[in-house]
């Protein structure tokens, strides 16, 4: 049972695929069972026909032979032993017999044979002196005789003519078993569309309720019940979220506007005005972590050029703050992506190196973007070369408000960044991993996957 286990789970197979061979399975089993039972039900009928017909032969072959003159007997065998099915040879006591075989069909046919002539002892052969057929001794005075059956092999085309049914039979009953699996299959597969695209962000278009089996359309109703709930509460979160981005970004603003007219030591404002950046920015990345992903979009957008934009516009921001940024992004990379996603995506990890990644030399951020093809996947990485991280740390840090030891120390935020990439990432297929940078620092290495078809246009 294991090994048929792991079979199935290197091989997948669709629901349809696993319903429709669990009941051809079932069909050719049973009707496996059915043949072999009905062939078992016609044993004794073929035999006692078969036994019949022997015994007609027997008797006509004996009666001919006893009527004619001793003289003309030989002439007679002769003719007999040429022509036709049933065929008759003189007996030697020296000839070589082989019994018939020990099964019900030829005890039957012995039997009959046998009890047809309590008079005289015959014997039944399925072979003599090598020769294949039904031999059937007799006796015409003191002269045996062998009588010769050829035709018991005229079974095989009825048999063959059952299988044949039985084959068409098998046939019918699978293309009906395809039907009804697809009957079953099909709203199931509506379902999980439909379930893809609500994980997607999308809307789905409301599944039918009033169609096929009583159970399928209490399922089609709850779904489309739970995705109207989905939406409710996306609205009411965006909507909570805009009120929150409000009500405390606007204090933090007046507070800055007091601070500056204040009569407090330069020393005392820069520390008020730092710890209130942190806040700030630490409702950015909430606001950041709750946004939903949006709709995947329907054509691939230019990877190359929107990075390539981004990445001039925080080199600016990199140097003014004293480091570098440098890039190597090969052109003409499509993928179905959202701009604004891959913006998020792209520019967090940026974000994320400047914060974090300082190098130990000189204490500013170094960054290398480099975007490359492989295979069919689309490769991001963004390297720093500051102190990195442990190894151990890094599936910990791609959870939800983890942070590094460094970053508790002089950084603050809400540790909420890579969390923000690995979730904008799965809405399209892609991952995120963090591996060590050589000498030092830190690797953020994304692979999303590439699009499929040349001919896509940059989204308008």
């Amino acid at each position: 049972m294991p090994r048929l286990q792991d079979f199935s789970s290197k091989i997948r197979l669709s629901l349809f695929s696993r319903s429709f061979f669990l009941l051809a399975a079932l069909l050719a089993v049973s009707l496996t069972c059915w043949l072999v039972v009905f062939f078992n039900m016609q044993e004794e009928p073929r035999a006692s026909q078969m036994a019949e017909r022997g015994i007609t032969a027997l008797k006509i072959t004996r009666k001919s032979l006893a009527y004619v003159p001793p003289v003309d007997r030989n002439a007679l065998v002769i003719d007999l032993a040429t022509t036709g099915d049933i065929q008759v040879f003189p007996r030697q006591l020296d000839d070589v017999l082989e019994p018939l075989p020990d099964t019900t069909f030829w005890r039957i046919f012995a039997d009959k044979i046998q009890r047809s002539d309590t008079q005289h002892e015959i014997k039944i052969a399925s072979s003599m002196n090598g020769e294949p057929g039904i031999w059937i001794s007799f006796n015409v005075g003191d002269e045996l005789y062998w009588l010769l059956l050829k035709s018991s092999s005229d079974t095989l085309p009825q048999m063959r003519e059952w299988i044949g049914w039985g084959v068409i039979a098998l046939l019918l009953a699978l293309i009906g078993a395809a039907i009804s699996v697809r009957f079953v299959n099909t709203p199931l597969s509506r379902l999980a569309k439909a379930a893809q695209q609500v994980a997607r962000g999308e809307n789905p278009a409301p599944l039918p309720d009033d169609q096929g089996p009583l159970e399928i359309r209490d399922l089609n109703n709850a779904f489309n019940r739970m995705a109207r709930d989905i939406r409710q509460t996306e609205a009411d979160r965006e909507l909570m979220l805009a009120g929150i981005s409000h009500d405390l970004r606007t204090p933090l603003a007046r507070m800055r506007l007091e601070i500056e007219l204040s009569n407090v030591s330069d020393e005392t404002r820069s520390a008020i005005d730092e710890d209130l950046g942190q806040i700030d920015h630490s409702i950015g990345q909430l606001m950041e972590y709750a946004r939903p992903a949006g709709v995947l979009p329907e054509r691939a957008i230019d990877v190359s050029s929107i990075l390539h934009d981004l990445t001039e516009r925080e080199r600016a921001h990199t140097e003014s703050l004293g480091g570098t940024l440098r890039t190597l992004i090969q052109p003409n990379l499509y993928a179905r992506i959202g701009e604004l996603n891959l913006k998020r995506i792209v520019s967090n990890l940026i974000e994320n190196s400047r914060r974090y990644g300082r190098s130990m030399s000189d204490g500013q951020p170094h960054i290398l973007v480099r975007v490359r093809e492989k295979a069919s996947i689309i490769e991001i990485e963004v390297c720093d070369s500051g102190p990195g991280i442990n190894a151990k740390d890094t599936e910990r840090l791609l959870r939800p408000f983890s942070r590094g030891e460094a970053a508790r120390t002089g950084v603050s935020g809400a540790g909420l960044g890579l969390s923000i990439v690995e979730r904008l990432l799965q809405h399209v297929g892609g991952t995120l991993k963090l591996q060590p940078n050589q000498p030092t620092g830190l690797i953020g290495h994304i692979e999303i996957p590439k699009a499929r078809d040349r001919n896509y246009q940059l989204d308008s």
